[in-house]
Order: C-alpha cells, then structure tokens, then sequence
C-alpha cells in the first residue's frame, strides 16, 4: 500500500459492471472474489483479474440497476457511480455495514460547514455557520462542531433533503438542507462545503429519505392519533381528546412503534412521533 495508506475491511463478496460509458450492459454477470477497501481506493480481485477503484473517482451510491435477472435476484447490493461507469458490490458483510464503512472511507474527518439549528420547531433560527467535522456510523451521521456541539442524525429519522443556494460567509454556495427531530422537535441542519463532499452526504441524507417516505396503510383511527400528536396534544391526552377507549389507544400506539411511525419515550406509555409520522400527519391534515 502507498504511504499513508490503511486497510478498513477485507471480505469476500461478487461484483459486477452495470453500466459502462453512460450504457446499460444487460449481459452482465457476477464475478466472485475478494473485496478489498482502504482510506484510498477499493479493489475487486476476482479469477478474471481485478480492478483498483481509487475512491476519489467515486461520484456516489445510487438505486437498484437490475439491468438483468441474475442481478434482479441478489436482494442487497451497494452501486457505485464511477465516472459514466456502475459497478455492483454485494459482500458477504452486512450490506449496510460494508456500506457504512466505504463512505467512511471517503467522509470521516473531512471538514464541512454546518448551521445548526438553521430552523426549529418551523422558525428560522440566527444561527452562525461553522466549522465540522463528518464521521459516518452504520444508520447515522455525526457532525462535530468546532464549538463543541456534536450533532447525530440518525437516516432513519431523517425526513425531507433539499438543496438550496444560499450564502455561505459572503459567497453563494450550494447547500444541503437536512429534516430531522431533535427529541420531539423538528429542526434542520443545513451543510455545505466542497461539492464531492456535499453530493456523498446528499446521498446518505437521501436513502434516509427515502426510508421514512415509504408508504405506511393506516385506517382513519390511526391517522386521528398521529394528527392529535401533530398539533401538539400530549400522548396521555389523546383517549379524552378523541374520545376513545384507552386500551384502544394503547393498541393503536403498540402498533404505529411497530411500523416506526412512532418511538416509545418511556413506559405506560409516552410516545413521540418519528419522521415518518410526522409526514403521515402532515398530509392527512392537508387532506382534511
């Protein structure tokens, strides 16, 4: 390895090129071997030979490309654009887990701009941009501030991800804004730095995204909980506000835990809505 150069993981998987040159190559096949990845580059060494990825080249994970069926049938997959070309890993480590450590590889301890909180609770907040640091965990990103503040979001409560321009101490920039909670509130964090930077954390934000958006069935009972709890009725109110038995409560509680559209504070029984409930709520009070 070159000076400076560390191994992260070493692991055994199969992998494959979906696409070269900006084309789809439906005749793709997997190649089994050994799956290499440093703090600089990833190396899939299969029978055929192998092929170094110096990770500077990656431009991102993005979705599925089930290009055929043998791809269509592997269920967990990472695919990795680089340059007009998309390679597909699939380990024989957790799937998140190899994930996780690649954009560590790449984000951990790079240096970003962050304002936070820029809007809490829907008030924009005077908050002064500053100076962080990224450190990437299985289903999480940390922020350490400069100042001392250490901000965790967690991508499973991460609800809307836009990109803004903005100014940035005295320059436009792109900036990544990011709706998460803290404790029951609704805050966002807004990032900005260099583009690469920006586009991998874009990425993360949005699977996260993604997560929290997907459709939850509800029936009406469920949804009045959630709209209750939207508007800021306490959890322990909620059988005399709606006028409902409260072991009914309870069940609709037990369940919407179960689905993550809630998370339990404390016992008999506290609750407070995760992202997905806050979007539950959000759009079936625009409905009424």
């Amino acid at each position: 390895m070159s000076e400076g150069e560390y191994k992260i993981t070493d692991t055994r998987g199969k992998f494959l090129q979906a696409m070269r040159d900006g084309q789809k190559l439906k005749d793709a096949a997997w190649t089994s071997g050994r799956i290499l990845l440093s703090n600089k580059r990833l190396v899939l060494a299969g029978n055929e030979g192998k092929r170094t990825i110096p990770l500077s080249e990656v431009r991102g994970m993005s979705g599925r490309y089930d290009v055929n069926q043998a791809v269509a049938s592997v269920s967990d997959y990472l695919s990795l654009e680089v340059g007009e070309d998309v390679l597909l890993v699939s380990t024989s480590m957790d799937i998140d887990k190899f994930e996780s450590k690649l954009y560590g590889a790449m984000l951990d301890q790079k240096m970003i701009l962050t304002k936070h909180p820029a809007v809490k609770g829907g008030v924009v907040q005077d908050t002064d941009w500053e100076r962080a640091r990224v450190k990437i965990d299985v289903g999480e990103v940390g922020i350490a501030v400069a100042s001392g503040t250490f901000i965790q979001i967690e991508l499973d409560d991460v609800g809307q991800v836009d990109t803004a321009k903005r100014t940035v101490e005295g320059e436009t920039r792109t900036v990544l804004e990011v709706e998460h909670s803290e404790g029951s509130t609704s805050v966002q964090t807004y990032i900005s730095g260099k583009a690469r930077r920006c586009s991998l954390l874009g990425s993360i934000f949005q699977k996260g995204e993604q997560q929290s958006s997907a459709g939850v069935e509800l029936d009406e009972m469920e949804k009045e909980v959630l709209m209750a709890l939207y508007t800021g009725v306490s959890s322990f109110e909620i059988p005399d506000f709606l006028g409902m038995d409260v072991d009914r409560v309870e069940e609709i509680f037990e369940r919407l835990i179960e689905l993550d559209v809630l998370e339990e504070v404390r016992k008999r029984r506290e609750v407070s809505l995760k992202t997905r409930g806050r979007n539950i709520a959000s759009e079936s009070i625009n409905d009424k």
